[in-house]
């Protein structure tokens, strides 16, 4: 038994399997990145999106509108990076959500509500001061595969 674990020890690192790679995701159908960060890590068969905020994909701005219309493109946001990776929001484990007002918790919860399907997702959501580029909502999301 020494024998067998002292030779996986010292096997050709071409041999040994890697447990923990990551890879950077990156689609174009989602805001690109605006700090030194990834849209999603893909690790195993798990995915971590970063905070996807209501950015347009094609311009880079902050869609117009109410907290609803904001939810609704942060929604589409996820979905684009979801789909990049051969996943739905059926893949989806566990979300958090930030608002800026806890006010605007039903609204939220609607749209969010009109992407899942039981069983839903663990989630969390909270008030924060701020978010980036003084957005109402942003959302964050862990899938697996």
């Amino acid at each position: 038994m020494i024998m067998f674990v002292l030779s996986l020890a010292l096997a050709a690192p071409a041999q040994r399997k890697e447990v923990h790679m990551k890879e950077a995701v990156l689609t174009h159908d989602a805001p690109a990145p605006i700090g030194p960060y990834s849209q999603a890590i893909k690790s195993g068969d798990f995915l971590f999106c970063s905070g996807q905020v209501p950015l347009d994909p094609a311009t880079g701005a902050v869609v117009a509108g109410d907290v609803t219309a904001q939810a609704k493109q942060v929604m589409k946001n996820l979905s684009a990076v979801l789909h990049a990776n051969g996943m739905k929001f059926q893949d989806v484990v566990k979300t958090t959500i930030f608002l800026k007002s806890m006010n605007d918790f039903a609204a939220v919860n609607a749209v969010y509500g009109e992407s899942f399907t039981q069983p839903f997702p663990a989630r969390s959501t909270v008030e924060v001061a701020r978010l980036p580029k003084d957005v109402l909502v942003e959302i964050e999301l862990i899938a697996r595969k």
